[in-house]
């Protein structure tokens, strides 16, 4: 079971990006963006995903990172294959996880949106101890932030069609929606 105070997951491991920036003035959370990451892609395990986040990724240990070296993301939450939640950047912050993207003719997501990254990729499985966590962690964020409901729960694929195809086919959304509360 998951709690937020003051914007923070209690039960998360912290670790501060500095890819973050302030949300708009007066715009509240109201999407919750489901993503997939995996470095190098199709790899699980090890610290890549999170020195990526805190800018630390290390160009030389793989020639997928000289390609991504220079980018600069995060993402509100990350959920390994265990299950085990870290996140970056305080939710009511502005996470650099979405890019271009719209969601119902409101563009720039990172705007309104929480973001959570799965270790994973479109066409592996994900584990049950990741379903049970971001089922638990989903209605955790529902509860704190009333503007995320079911319906404004979605993938990046939902908001970024033309770029972006995660959290991917291998994603049982029954399963998921079924499960929210």
């Amino acid at each position: 079971m998951f709690t937020v105070q003051n914007h923070y997951v209690d039960q998360a491991e912290f670790l501060a990006s500095p890819n973050f920036s302030e949300r708009p003035r007066g715009v509240k959370i109201s999407l919750l963006v489901i993503h997939n990451i995996s470095l190098p892609p199709g790899e699980f395990g090890g610290n890549h995903v999170i020195d990526f986040f805190l800018n630390k990724l290390d160009s030389s240990q793989h020639p997928f990172f000289e390609k991504i070296s220079d980018m600069k993301v995060s993402s509100h939450l990350f959920l390994d294959r265990k299950g085990k939640l870290i996140q970056f950047v305080g939710l009511d912050k502005k996470a650099w996880h979405a890019g271009v993207s719209e969601f119902k003719d409101q563009e720039e997501c990172n705007d309104f949106s929480i973001g959570i990254e799965l270790e994973g990729t479109d066409t592996d499985p994900y584990t049950d101890a990741q379903y049970d966590s971001l089922i638990s962690l989903t209605n955790c964020l529902m509860e704190s932030y009333p503007g995320i409901t079911k319906e404004r729960v979605v993938g990046h694929s939902d908001i970024a069609p033309d770029r972006k195809t995660d959290p991917g086919e291998s994603f049982n959304w029954s399963r998921y929606k079924n499960s929210l509360i």
